[in-house]
């Protein structure tokens, strides 16, 4: 894994988003002019044994894009690693740098896409272009893999190629359709769970709430033999 998350972070395949992540990097935001950004691929984080994986969409541009590790430093980690902590995986309920402390339970984290794309927007071809990585990445926890929540739609469509290329399984025809709580299951691969994004358009109007996430959390737990 160690290995794989090196090659994740020495990755220059997609001209746009190299471009982005580095302008990022270079010009900042205010409130974190004085900090040194990571400006590269963010690979998964958690253990490498994990029965549970949380999929994102990318990493933010001041968020993961700056601290070098997904979901870090941003609203978005403040509301996924607080409901991690409360189902007892995470030990701690924030993340904000890479060397805060934060450890996993049975549970690793990572994005369809390893770059922050203009917009939070990444393009089909970049998707297509990253999931090599997802595929690796997943190929190596499939042993214990038994559950995946896909933090949103793009998540939600990203995870049907790794059925073929990792499992050996065909994704469903017609695809099931995303939503909070949605679910599918098949013969020989983890089950995967639909969850809405943990963005601030959907914490902050309340289409996501604590509750919503905390459900979720014990529903992966439950399936995936966690205690």
């Amino acid at each position: 894994m160690a290995d794989l998350d090196a090659a994740v972070s020495d990755c220059f395949a997609c001209p746009r988003l190299v471009r982005w992540r580095e302008e990022v990097a270079r010009t900042r935001r205010a409130a974190f002019r004085d900090q040194e950004y990571w400006g590269r691929p963010v690979p998964g984080f958690g253990v490498p044994d994990a029965r549970i994986a949380i999929l994102g969409l990318a990493p933010a541009a001041h968020g993961g894009n700056r601290t070098g590790r997904i979901f870090t430093g941003d609203r978005s980690g403040d509301v996924l690693f607080a409901a991690l902590h409360r189902a007892g995986l995470a030990n701690q309920p924030t993340s904000v740098a890479a060397d805060d402390g934060l450890t996993l339970r049975d549970l690793r984290v990572f994005s369809a896409v390893r770059c922050a794309p203009p917009d939070n927007k990444p393009t089909p071809g970049e998707r297509d272009t990253c999931a090599p990585w997802l595929h690796r990445e997943v190929a190596l926890i499939r042993p214990t893999l038994r559950v995946v929540v896909a933090l949103g739609a793009f998540a939600w469509a990203s995870w049907w190629p790794v059925l073929r290329q990792v499992y050996g399984v065909r994704p469903p025809s017609p695809r099931p359709a995303f939503g909070h709580g949605a679910h599918w299951s098949g013969t020989g691969a983890p089950e995967l769970l639909g969850c809405y994004h943990v963005s601030q358009q959907n914490t902050f109007t309340g289409r996501l709430t604590p509750e919503m996430l905390d459900d979720v959390f014990a529903q992966a737990k439950q399936s995936a033999g966690v205690d």
